[in-house]
C-alpha cells in the first residue's frame, strides 16, 4: 500500500517552502514599495502577489505536475544543452552572485548596522559576513537535515518575532493609509508597477531552483511514486504560498502606514529599521536584526543546498561538499559591495532571466495539451530570448544603455514591441513563438 503524508507532515514541508523562500529581498522590498506607493497599496500589492507568490505557486505546480526531478531535468524538455546553460545561469543568479550576497548585506544594514559607527562599517561588515556564510555552509553540509533546520526550528522562530513587531504596527498605526503621497512611478499603471516589482524577491527563480529540495524531502518521508510526489508538492507549495501572500500584504501596508512618522527610505531595509526602533527603542532594533538574520539564514542555506546538489548533478567529478564551499566563500565575498549596489547589478539580469523562466513554467504546467513536443518549447524559448535581451538592456546601468548600438535596439522595441515599455516585452514574442511551435507540428503531421 503506497504511504500518503499526515497533514502534520504538509505543515512541515511548507513551513520549509515557506522559509527557504522567506528571505531578504521578500521583507525588504514590500515594505519599500508601500512607502512608494503610499494611499495606493491596494493595487501595488495586488500586482506584486501575482508575481511575488502566483508565479512561484506556478513553478512548484509546473516541478510537481511535470514530475521532474528539478529545474536541470525540467528545462532539458527544450535542449540538453540550453538546460545546462539556463541552470547555472538561474542557479548562479539565485546563488552566490546576487541573491547569496543580499541575504547577509540585508541581515547585517537591518541587524548590525545600526549598532556600529560609520568608520567602523566595512570592517563589520566583512566580519559579519564571514560568520554568517560559516554558520549557512555548517547548516548545508547533510541536506537530510534541511526540514529540521528550516521547517521545525528556524522559520517558526521567524514567524513568531516578525509577526510580534506586525502586531505593534497595526495596533498602534504610524499614519493613515488613505492621505499616504503615492510617488510618480505609482500614480499610473500602479498593479503593473508592483508585478514588476515582485520580480525582486526572486521567488519564480527559487521556486524552479528549489524544486530538488522538495522532492528530496519528499522522498525521505517514504513517498516514492511520481505522481504521488507531485500532489504532495503542490499541497505543500499551497501553505506556503498562502502564509508568503498574507506577511507579504502586512509589509506592503506597514511601509504606507510609516509615511506618517517617517520620510521614504533608500531601502526597505532602513524602513524597517526606523519602524522597529521607533515602537521598542533598541530593544526594536535587537528584535529586528533576530527577525531578519534568522529570515536570511534559512534562505541561504536552502540556496546553498540546492545550488550544489544541482551542480553535482551537471559536474559529478566535483563532490557536494566542494559546491557547499564554493557557494559560501563566493557570495561572501560579493556581499561587501553592499546592498543597494547588488539591487542594481542584480535588476538586468533579473529582466533577461524571469521570461525564459516563466514561459518555461507556463509551458511545463500546460505542457499535456501539446503532447510536451519539444519544438514547440523550443520556439517559444527562441522567441522569448530575443525580447529577454531587450527587457536586459533596457534595465542595465546607463553606461550600456547610452551605446549608441544599445539606443537603436531600445527605440526599434520601444515603437514596435507591445508592453516593452512597462517591461513585459517578451509576452507578445513567446506567445507568437508558442503559435509556431504549434504550427510546425500541425505541418510535421
Amino acid at each position: 500500500m503506497e504511504k500518503k503524508l499526515s497533514l502534520k507532515h504538509y505543515l512541515f514541508i511548507g513551513s520549509m517552502l515557506f522559509g527557504l523562500f522567506f528571505g531578504a529581498g521578500n521583507l525588504i522590498f514590500p515594505v519599500n514599495m508601500g512607502q512608494l506607493a503610499g494611499s495606493k497599496v491596494f493595487l501595488a500589492n495586488l500586482g506584486f502577489l501575482v508575481t511575488g507568490i502566483g508565479l512561484p505557486f506556478l513553478g512548484i505546480i509546473a516541478i510537481g505536475a511535470s514530475q521532474s526531478e528539478g529545474l536541470l531535468d525540467l528545462a532539458s524538455r527544450i535542449n540538453r544543452k540550453y538546460a545546462i546553460i539556463f541552470t547555472i545561469l538561474i542557479y548562479l543568479v539565485i546563488g552566490p552572485f546576487f541573491a547569496l550576497p543580499r541575504l547577509a548585506t540585508t541581515s547585517f544594514e537591518i541587524g548590525i548596522a545600526p549598532f556600529t559607527s560609520g568608520e567602523h562599517s566595512k570592517i563589520a561588515l566583512a566580519i559579519f559576513s564571514i560568520l554568517f556564510f560559516v554558520a549557512t555552509w555548517f547548516f548545508s553540509r547533510k541536506p537530510t537535515k534541511i526540514l529540521d533546520y528550516v521547517g521545525k526550528f528556524l522559520n517558526p522562530i521567524f514567524l513568531i518575532l516578525l509577526g510580534f513587531l506586525l502586531f505593534l504596527g497595526f495596533t498602534r498605526p504610524l499614519g493613515p493609509i488613505a492621505t499616504a503621497p503615492v510617488q510618480p512611478d505609482y500614480q499610473s499603471a500602479t498593479f503593473l508597477k508592483g508585478f514588476i516589482e515582485g520580480y525582486n524577491t526572486l521567488d519564480a527563480l527559487a521556486s524552479l531552483a528549489f524544486g530538488i529540495i522538495i522532492v528530496t524531502t519528499i522522498r525521505s518521508m517514504g513517498i516514492e511514486k511520481p505522481s504521488q510526489i507531485a500532489k504532495d508538492t503542490i499541497k505543500a507549495g499551497t501553505i506556503s504560498v498562502i502564509l508568503m501572500g498574507i506577511i507579504y500584504t502586512l509589509l506592503a501596508y506597514l511601509g504606507a502606514m510609516s509615511l506618517g512618522k517617517f520620510p521614504i527610505s533608500e531601502n526597505g531595509g532602513i524602513a524597517l529599521a526606523q519602524i522597529a526602533n521607533h515602537y521598542l527603542g533598541t530593544i526594536g532594533s535587537i528584535l529586528l536584526a533576530l527577525i531578519v538574520i534568522s529570515a536570511c539564514l534559512k534562505t541561504a542555506i536552502g540556496l546553498v543546498t540546492a545550488f550544489s546538489e544541482t551542480f553535482v548533478e551537471i559536474f559529478p567529478k566535483r563532490s557536494y561538499q566542494f559546491f557547499i564551499v564554493f557557494a559560501s566563500v563566493l557570495p561572501c565575498l560579493f556581499a561587501n559591495i553592499g546592498l543597494t549596489k547588488i539591487i542594481e547589478i542584480s535588476l538586468p539580469v533579473l529582466m533577461f532571466v524571469y521570461p525564459l523562466a516563466m514561459t518555461l513554467i507556463l509551458l511545463a504546467i500546460i505542457g499535456p495539451l501539446f503532447k510536451n513536443r519539444p519544438i514547440v518549447y523550443q520556439m517559444t524559448t527562441i522567441f522569448t530570448l530575443i525580447a529577454a535581451i531587450l527587457d536586459g538592456l533596457a534595465a542595465s546601468p546607463s553606461v550600456i544603455v547610452n551605446l549608441s548600438w544599445v539606443q537603436t535596439l531600445l527605440n526599434f522595441a520601444k515603437q514596435y514591441l507591445p508592453l516593452f515599455n512597462l517591461g513585459m516585452g517578451w509576452v507578445v514574442p513567446a506567445f507568437v513563438g508558442f503559435i509556431v511551435g504549434l504550427l510546425i507540428v500541425k505541418l510535421k503531421k
